[in-house]
């Protein structure tokens, strides 16, 4: 007879085993189906083309954030993290695949990049290995692939790893375009043991979920054509988030 919760993280752990182990792609044992989806590097993904996301770039361009600290979560093949400390950011970047950062420090090392990487969970980072506060932390497809449960933990990282007048830039499904993001309830997704591809928000539910920062910018992700420098699909939202410079 199990009476093993005690703490929040018992609780997160129990709710992360209701979904099929072919659900996961937000724990460390999603490795595995994350480096299948990076070994062909030739596929014809969007965002395996080594171009950061048009909003990312906008904001720089507009002033909006300024170089300093970054934390890429869910880097992939490391577009952005490439982009950000080519203007002069300190980066860390973090992603659950092998494959990926394989492939991300191949391509930092080409361009002569200085970025931390690192193969882990994101939120099982403790503060030693991260290198924050960050003056940015950059999610382009992270946040849209965990379970309800788990914007816990996410917020939970952005509190301690944000610093105060530092900004979140998040790109994610929208609510809206088929295929492209379920729409189910959150509690749906318990009783489908699965999480559909990726959950779709609405600007209202992104508004509630990060009220504790300042929306700078919430809008579509502009579409960019094949010859763009740029990243960009309209089926994602962008927004850019501020932290109270009060914060602790």
């Amino acid at each position: 007879m199990d009476r093993n919760i005690r703490t929040v993280d018992d609780v997160l752990q129990l709710l992360d085993g209701l979904f099929a182990p072919g659900a996961d792609r937000w724990t460390a044992g999603a490795a595995d189906w994350w480096d299948g989806f990076y070994a062909d590097r030739s596929r014809p993904v969007p965002f395996f083309v080594a171009r950061p996301d048009e909003s990312l770039a906008s904001y720089l361009d507009r002033g909006l954030i300024t170089p300093g600290r970054a934390l890429d979560l869910g880097c992939g093949p490391g577009r952005n993290a490439l982009h950000l400390a080519s203007l002069g950011f300190e980066v860390d970047a973090v992603d659950l695949s092998p494959a990926a950062i394989t492939w991300a420090e191949d391509r930092a090392r080409e361009a002569g990049a200085d970025i931390r990487f690192h193969c882990a969970d994101a939120f099982a980072l403790t503060d030693a290995e991260l290198n924050g506060p960050y003056d940015l932390i950059h999610d382009s497809g992270c946040f849209h692939h965990l379970p309800p449960h788990r914007r816990i933990s996410y917020l939970a990282l952005l509190d301690r790893a944000l610093a105060p007048g530092g900004h979140l830039a998040l790109t994610c499904f929208a609510a809206g375009e088929a295929g492209m993001g379920s729409e189910l309830p959150d509690t749906d997704f318990y009783r489908e043991s699965g999480l559909q591809g990726g959950l779709a928000y609405t600007p209202e539910s992104l508004r509630w979920i990060f009220s504790d920062l300042t929306e700078i910018e919430l809008r579509r992700m502009h579409d960019e054509p094949p010859e763009s420098p740029y990243f960009g699909e309209p089926f994602l939202w962008t927004a850019l988030f501020r932290r109270n410079a009060a914060a602790r």
